[in-house]
C-alpha cells in the first residue's frame, strides 16, 4: 500500500502534521518527515530517500515547494502530490528580487538573534492572524527547537526570493494527480492553488472555509476529509486500522 509523507514549512517539525496524519494513519501508513538538513537541495534528496514509487507526497508553503520540485524531478516517482498553502514561485524578476532582498536583511537578522527573538518576530506576522492564540502557542516549542544560524542557511537556500519559479514547467507533471488546498481567508495562496489545478494536466483544487494560510493546522478534520477523498480516488481505498487489534 501507499505511504502518504508529510513534509513540514519552514521553522517546523514533522509533527506539526500530526492533527492531519493522526487522521490519515486510519487509512494509510504515514511519515511525518523532520529534515535534518538546511539547504534546498539536500531536503530534495531527504524526501526523495523518504518517498518510494506510488507513495503520495504532502507539503505545507515551503514543504509544499519542495514537494513540487520533487515531483517536476521524478513525475513518474509518485502516485500523488498534495500541496498545501503553496504555490510554484514568485515569476515578476523585479519581485523575486526584492523578496530575495528582504529574506537576506531576515537571515542576517538572524544570525545575530536569539531563537526566541526569532520565534517572536515570525509569530508576529499577519499570516498568522487566523490562527486563535493557543494554536499560536501550542506551535512555539517545535519553532524554539531549531538553530537561528540554520535557519538563516535555509531562508537563503530555499526562500521564495531564491528559488526559480515553475508555473511554465506544471505541465510536466503528466499523469501525476495533484490536488492543491488552501484556507479561504488565504485569498493569495486561494488563487495560486486555483491557477496550480489549472495548469497542472490532473489538477484540482480545493479551499477550506473559515481557514488561513496554515488551513491543516486551523481546520485539520476538514483538511484530512479532503485528503483522505483525494487518496482514496487516486491511490485505491485504504485500509481501516482496526486500533484495538
Amino acid at each position: 500500500m501507499a505511504t502518504v509523507v508529510f513534509a513540514p514549512g519552514f521553522m517546523q517539525h514533522g509533527d506539526a502534521w500530526a492533527p492531519v496524519a493522526d487522521r490519515v494513519r486510519e487509512r494509510y501508513p504515514t511519515i511525518c518527515l523532520d529534515f535534518r538538513s538546511h539547504s534546498f537541495e539536500a531536503r530534495l534528496a531527504e524526501i526523495g530517500a523518504a518517498t518510494e514509487p506510488g507513495d503520495a507526497l504532502v507539503g505545507y508553503s515551503m514543504g509544499g515547494r519542495l514537494a513540487l520540485h520533487q515531483a517536476l524531478r521524478h513525475p513518474g516517482s509518485l502516485g500523488a502530490l498534495v500541496l498545501a498553502g503553496a504555490g510554484a514561485g514568485i515569476e515578476d524578476e523585479k519581485e523575486r528580487e526584492a523578496r530575495a532582498g528582504d529574506d537576506e536583511e531576515l537571515a542576517a537578522w538572524m544570525e545575530r538573534a536569539t531563537i526566541d527573538e526569532v520565534v517572536d518576530r515570525w509569530q508576529s506576522q499577519p499570516v498568522f492572524a487566523t490562527q486563535s492564540p493557543d494554536l499560536v502557542e501550542s506551535q512555539r516549542a517545535g519553532r524554539l527547537a531549531h538553530g537561528p544560524r540554520w535557519l538563516a542557511v535555509l531562508l537563503r537556500s530555499a526562500g521564495q526570493g531564491a528559488v526559480t519559479p515553475v508555473w511554465d514547467r506544471l505541465s510536466d507533471l503528466g499523469d501525476l494527480p495533484l490536488l492543491a488546498v488552501a484556507g479561504a481567508l488565504d485569498e493569495r495562496y486561494a488563487a495560486q492553488a486555483a491557477r496550480l489545478a489549472e495548469l497542472a494536466p490532473r489538477g484540482q483544487a480545493r479551499t477550506i472555509r473559515g481557514a488561513g494560510h496554515a488551513a491543516h493546522l486551523e481546520r485539520p478534520r476538514e483538511f484530512a476529509g479532503l485528503l483522505l477523498e483525494f487518496l482514496d480516488e487516486h491511490l485505491g481505498q485504504g485500509v481501516v486500522v482496526d486500533r484495538d487489534a
